[in-house]
């Protein structure tokens, strides 16, 4: 394992982060405790130190094992949780990016994990009831009381984490110092505005999702395939979105680089997200089994060729809209004759 800075921070992490959704088995999928112990170590013995999970993850569970699979030796790993998400449905502001949610969400994170301090705390969702200036300030506030290092966020949109940021450098707050999206070959249009953004920004992405949910890995052939023990209506729904026939085609394209590379599928599809040029890229790799876990950890050995990462970008290729789809129409227009040979481009 490697290390890649934090953003522009100093922050040392793993070039991959272990994500822990799967730890606990409330949600009806996920690993029992000795299996996410066996998961963590994994990770560790390969030497990961960047670990990811959040408050709502398995109602609180996956931070408890957390916790306690970190438990005397805190100082060697970096720490990420999250908060904006409810653990009270009924409450109205058990939720949301507010300060009144930052300040008892942290709390109970780090009471469940055993620990004073976070290295990053993520919001986890973009909230459109909180003045971006109230979760900044919160969020300084919160690194200057010592219970988080640094801040990041999750799933929100371009301008926002922009406008934050911008906020934040005026004021003299602390800045967002990663980004964490779906991305991989499945799930490309972060790439019209959040990873450019990120990458002006100088912000660190931790993209999730890098497997398509399991789509990848090429265990589905068919669109009516459903996950093993589908027994909920939640689960039809996972599958009507994810084993589509663009991923299954997708998935081809990455089963036939595997074979050309003599790897597997899933360590193919998180070599193209490393090797992406969107700034430091730490894509975040879970697993139900020990097994799944070394398979991923795999992926720190290949480094795909430019045929191989022309035919996966030809599968799965998307629309860039409008205005990036102009901007490169009018670009003649623009420049006349003279872009090829102008150096420095951004």
């Amino acid at each position: 394992m490697r290390y890649k800075l934090l953003g522009n921070s100093g922050l040392r992490v793993s070039e991959l982060c272990l994500g822990t959704m799967t730890f606990g088995e409330e949600w009806g999928f996920g690993a029992a405790k000795e299996e996410s112990r066996r998961i963590f170590e994994a990770f560790v013995d390969a030497g990961g130190n960047f670990v990811d999970t959040a408050n709502l993850y398995t109602g609180g569970t996956s931070e408890r094992y957390v916790g306690e699979f970190v438990k005397g030796r805190r100082e060697r790993f970096v720490l990420a949780t999250k908060y904006t998400m409810t653990m009270s449905p009924d409450d109205p502001n058990a939720g949301g990016n507010h300060r009144k949610n930052l300040v008892q969400s942290l709390e109970a994170s780090l009471a469940r994990l055993g620990t004073d301090y976070v290295d990053l705390l993520w919001v986890h969702a973009h909230d459109v009831l909180t003045p971006v200036e109230e979760t900044m300030r919160a969020l300084d506030d919160a690194v200057r009381a010592g219970k988080v290092l640094y801040v990041g966020i999750s799933d929100t949109p371009a301008w926002v984490v922009s406008q934050a940021n911008t906020l934040a450098g005026s004021r003299g707050w602390t800045p967002f110092a990663a980004l964490q999206v779906q991305y991989g070959l499945s799930e490309r249009t972060p790439e019209r505005d959040l990873l450019p953004m990120a990458r002006a920004l100088g912000l660190a992405v931790t993209p999730w999702g890098v497997l398509g949910g399991g789509v990848l890995t090429g265990k589905y052939k068919s669109p009516k395939d459903r996950p093993a023990g589908a027994r909920f209506a939640r689960d039809d729904k996972w599958a009507e979105t994810n084993v589509t026939e663009r991923n299954l085609r997708i998935a081809e394209a990455a089963g036939a680089v595997a074979r050309d590379t003599g790897k597997t599928a899933s360590q193919v599809a998180l070599a193209w997200v490393r090797q992406q040029p969107f700034g430091p890229v730490i894509p975040i790799v879970g697993a139900r089994t020990e097994a799944q876990m070394k398979d991923n950890l795999e992926c720190l050995g290949l480094a795909l060729g430019p045929s191989h990462l022309a035919a996966l970008d030809a599968a799965s290729m998307v629309d860039m809209g409008f205005p990036h789809d102009f901007l490169l129409q009018a670009r003649q227009s623009i420049y006349g004759n003279t872009f090829p040979r102008i150096d420095g481009r951004r």
